[in-house]
């Protein structure tokens, strides 16, 4: 076993250190090749499709090799290691969503996966630090989640319009009492719906238990309206 599949390791992940960075940059790199590129990528089927098949290999490789390694080094568990995760999820449907092109899948993954993804790519909940495969999967997976809605609105010309903010929203809830109950039936923590990671992270800021909870519903609201005024300015030009 080397030490890019250990399950112990020495160091610690942190947070805004070089390799963090060099993510970061990596997810804003390859967003403005997709946006800046946009014409040229819809007029070519070929490399549409190579851009498609890039963005599931994306997410499902690093998926099925984390599963592989949770049973070689004895990790998996399913107070921890089930996909049930608000990124996990979104993670599933942006892959039904490309490869079915689903326009309801669309304005899920859009809202609820690039706000998710871009919070865990800001604050990781992070135990394995760069070169560890483990480092790898976390951004590598979270960076195609962003990507995956991104080359659906901008190649495919799909748009989610006000109504796909309520529609997540009630997605969301309905997800918040699915996991919710699963958390409480196996004495798990999936989505931090028990309590906060262990990590620092976004929710420090909201106050404990519950009164986070509340307080991602009104955020979740506000980010995705945010998300949402683009489209309110291309559609009133398109007018």
């Amino acid at each position: 076993m080397t030490s890019f599949f250990a399950r112990y390791v020495e160091e610690e992940f942190i947070p805004y250190s070089s390799s963090h960075i060099v993510m970061l940059a990596a997810l804003v790199v390859l967003a403005l090749l997709l946006y800046g590129f946009r014409t040229r990528i819809r007029s070519n089927t070929a490399v549409k499709t190579m851009i498609r098949y890039s963005i599931l290999f994306g997410l499902l490789a690093p998926q099925i090799l984390l599963y592989y390694w949770y049973a070689i080094v004895g990790l998996w568990s399913v107070k921890y290691t089930l996909p049930l995760e608000l990124c996990s999820i979104s993670q599933m449907l942006a892959i039904i969503m490309l490869f079915t092109r689903s326009k309801l899948l669309y304005q899920i993954v859009f809202f609820a996966g690039i706000g998710g993804a871009m919070q865990a790519m800001l604050t990781p909940d992070l135990d394995y630090p760069y070169p560890h495969f483990r480092f790898f999967h976390f951004f590598i997976v979270h960076i195609a989640i962003i990507l995956a809605p991104l080359y659906m609105t901008w190649i495919e010309s799909f748009r989610p319009t006000w109504k796909s903010v309520w529609i997540t929203m009630i997605f969301l809830n309905i997800l918040l009492v699915v996991v919710g109950g699963t958390d409480y039936w196996l004495g798990a923590n999936y989505m931090f719906l028990r309590e906060k990671p262990e990590g620092a992270s976004l929710l420090d800021l909201l106050g404990p238990y519950p009164y986070y909870l509340v307080a991602e519903e009104g955020i979740a609201l506000v980010l995705f309206a945010l998300m949402y005024l683009p489209f309110i300015r291309w559609r009133r030009r398109r007018m």
